[in-house]
């Protein structure tokens, strides 16, 4: 294994399989060790020979974090650090003190009024009607005013919080990342105990669009410092995490190409002025042949070597943009490869779309796929006990939640 001095360094925080993802693209483009703040030893970086990992207890703590990025930003500091968080509170952290950590780091990130301006799923849904996108029909319950459930689409429903950040830190019986309902009595049961929590904002009531997890997409676009959109590349989702923690999150993608998707996300970044990476996720709506779109994430997602694995590496984007200061020729990812952290006894098992199923296994077959953890450079007993384990693990997991 054989590093590379470069001007800058990434630092990373955060320490599961997103960090793990961005410490390998950093690596297989530029041969440079980025250094990862986690608050634990363990996680999908424990012990890579392709990063040093900094441990800070109670990283979760905004004082603590911030103190940590001033030490890392003072000791690092020969070069140009660029930071990523790896979850959304590290990178509303990031973006609400851009003005203090600007002086060590490159945040490739929003400003803090666009971010509180489109994250927030209400907002975002006010957008997409002002530009003619697509979207699922939305009611919008007020947890304050405790609105009236007046909505008039049909069951099953789907109920879901308008600000992830917020919810996050809530606790009550029975909570998940996103609900689905066959009767208003268990909406109500659900709203009655989330009024017990500290969350007192806004929930979704959408109407439910039908289809198995291969009706998904999830769609990256990166936009330069002139808040134009230089890149896109669309997956195909063929199977979602069902553990309750990790709910909805895409497990198994290949890359498609959608010209018309691309081009209402275009619309939609350019509109609004966005900078770096954005991640929409969507849903083929079979009813009327539309994809809706269900939400914009403003930083690269959990399932981001997708990207990276078909031949396009995401950081180096983030690079020649913000570190060399170079132009981005616009392009679209248009290599077709499977992007997998589960075997291919679950894909088998699983998938429920016949052709998607096939294509997988074609890809597979093709040797024409990546998991993010399976890194020939990264020799490491530990992380090559681990990748396996987390791979193999998978059948358990389905096996229980599906």
């Amino acid at each position: 294994m054989k590093f590379v001095e470069q001007v800058f360094r990434p630092v990373i925080l955060g320490g599961d399989i997103t960090a793990y993802s961005l410490v390998r693209s950093f690596y297989e483009q530029y041969k440079v060790k980025s250094l990862v703040v986690n608050m634990s030893h363990g996680g999908a970086v424990a012990r890579s020979r392709l990063c040093d990992v900094l441990t800070y207890e109670k990283l979760e703590n905004k004082d603590v974090l911030l103190a940590a990025l001033e030490e890392v930003g003072r000791k690092y500091g020969d070069k140009k650090l660029i930071v990523f968080g790896c979850g959304d509170w590290y990178v509303r952290m990031l973006i609400e003190n851009k003005a203090s950590l600007s002086r060590y780091y490159v945040i490739p990130y929003i400003d803090e009024a666009l971010m509180n301006r489109i994250v927030l799923k209400d907002k975002f849904y006010a957008i997409c009607d002002e530009l003619d996108i697509p979207h699922p029909r939305t009611f919008v319950y007020d947890c304050k005013e405790k609105t009236p459930l007046t909505y008039d689409f049909d069951y099953p429903i789907i109920a879901k919080t308008a600000n992830s950040a917020m919810y996050h830190y809530s606790k009550f019986p029975g909570k998940k990342k996103v609900f689905k309902f066959n009767s208003k009595a268990e909406l109500e049961q659900m709203l009655a105990n989330l009024a017990g929590s500290s969350y007192d904002y806004k929930f979704l009531i959408q109407e439910y669009i039908p289809g198995e997890d291969s009706n998904m997409r999830v769609l990256t676009c990166y936009s330069d410092q002139n808040a134009k959109v230089r890149f896109a590349a669309l997956g195909h989702v063929l199977l979602e995490e069902h553990t309750p923690s990790a709910l909805g999150n895409p497990c198994c993608i290949f890359n498609e190409v959608n010209e018309e998707v691309v081009a209402q996300a275009t619309r939609f970044l350019e509109h609004v002025g966005y900078t770096g990476y954005s991640n929409f996720d969507l849903k083929y709506d079979p009813r009327d042949g539309k994809f809706k779109f269900f939400e914009i994430n403003i930083r690269l997602g959990r399932s981001n070597y997708y990207v990276t694995g078909s031949g396009f590496n995401t950081v180096k984007l983030i690079v020649e943009d913000l570190i060399f200061g170079r132009e981005i020729p616009y392009h679209i990812a248009d290599q077709e490869n499977l992007f997998t952290f589960v075997p291919k006894s679950v894909i088998k098992k699983y998938v429920a779309d016949d052709a998607a199923r096939a294509k997988a296994l074609e890809l597979i077959k093709k040797g024409r796929w990546c998991n993010p953890l399976f890194c020939k450079d990264d020799r490491s007993l530990y992380h090559i006990f681990y990748s396996r384990m987390a791979f193999f693990n998978q059948n358990r997991k389905f096996k229980r939640f599906f």
